[in-house]
Parts: structure tokens; sequence; C-alpha cells
């Protein structure tokens, strides 16, 4: 009579399995939908409006999306927080949101790339990455699940819109811990605990 009993057990709990992946993926899915029109609207020079209620990734969406931090980087979310992983976890918030909003500043330029991927990865072809984490020759898998949790949430509110920008729209950043020769050339617009921001002068990307 226990094998009998515990044979559906058995079965319920793999079909719950399944509804639970089933929902994981759904969430995904519509995550990465939404994400895409909301790149291609951050992308239009001058349309920085908030997304509506009803068009906004919702946290359960952006975290259902690459939720062992090993996906190919092809959308805007796995794009947008990788990169915010890589260049800033374990770091205050401000710095991680601010890497996000120097992401979506250029995102809106048009001197840059028209899809967080490719801004993410321009320069990869020349060796020279504009974002270093992704030429470094390193594996870019997440390794702290909790840091990349937090980068998913901001790559969801800069995406949405919901996102201040301290950095006063900088195009560039730096480590605080070098010195590099190409910012001579820059205004400074911000800096944070870890990261100095800055602009072209005359606004055009170099």
């Amino acid at each position: 009579m226990r094998f009998i009993w515990i044979v559906p057990c058995l079965t319920t709990i793999l079909l719950g399995g399944q509804v639970i992946a089933t929902d994981r993926e759904q969430k995904a899915e519509a995550a990465v939908d939404k994400a895409e029109i909301l790149e291609q609207k951050a992308a239009t020079k001058g349309n920085e409006a908030p997304a509506p209620p009803t068009k906004a990734i919702t946290k359960p969406e952006a975290q259902a999306v690459d939720p062992a931090g090993e996906a190919p980087l092809d959308d805007a979310i796995t794009c947008l927080a990788r990169s915010i992983y890589w260049e800033a976890k374990g770091e205050a918030s401000a710095d991680m949101e601010a890497v996000a909003s120097v992401a979506m500043n250029r995102l809106g330029h048009e001197g840059f790339p028209d899809t967080l991927c490719d801004v993410v990865k321009q320069g990869s072809e020349q060796g020279a990455c504009q974002f270093s984490w992704w030429c470094d020759g390193r594996s870019d898998q997440v390794k702290e699940d909790d840091q990349y949790t937090i980068a998913k949430e901001i790559a969801r509110k800069a995406l949405n819109r919901q996102l201040t920008d301290r950095t006063n729209g900088a195009l560039y950043f730096h480590s605080k811990n070098v010195t590099p020769d190409w910012a001579k050339e820059y205004i400074k617009t911000a800096e944070t605990g870890k990261f100095l921001f800055y602009k072209p002068s005359d606004g055009k990307a170099r």
C-alpha cells in the first residue's frame, strides 16, 4: 500500500515541477518580448517616458530570464544585466545603476549601436571592447546569484525607464583606480563610489 501511495506522490511532484518550469518560461518570454519593444523605444532619441504599467517588465518576469546566469547574450535583459553584474557586482546600488544608465544613454545616442547587446559587445571585432568584461577572455557565467538578481532588477528598471540617471547623460566611465588617457578629452559629469563618468564636450561619440 505504501508503494501505491508513493507513486502518485512522485507523479504530483514531477508534474508540479513541470508547471513551475513552464510558468517561468512564459514569464521569461514575456520579459524578453517587452524588453525588445522598450529597447527600440529607448533607441529613439528623445523618447524617455516611463513604460506604461501594461507594457512594463514586471519583477517576476525579469527574474525569470536567464535563471542560471549562463545563457547566451542575445536579449536586452541578459545583455544589460550581465554588464551591470560584471562591471559593478558587489558595489553599491548607485554604482550598478550608473553602469546601466551609461548603457541606456549609448542606446539612445546616434554614435552607438541601437541594441543593448550590440552596445555591450561593441569593439569586440577589434579586441578593444567598450565594456572590458566582454573581451577579457574569461567566462561570462554568473557566480553570485544574489548579485545577479540585483543586476536583473536594475536592468528591468532601466528598460522601463524607471531609473534615475545618476550619470547626468554620461556615455563613458572608468574605475577610480585607473586614469585612462581618453578621460582628459571629456567632461566629467558625475561620480559614484567606484566610478567616474564622462561625456564628450561636443556630444559626439568617439
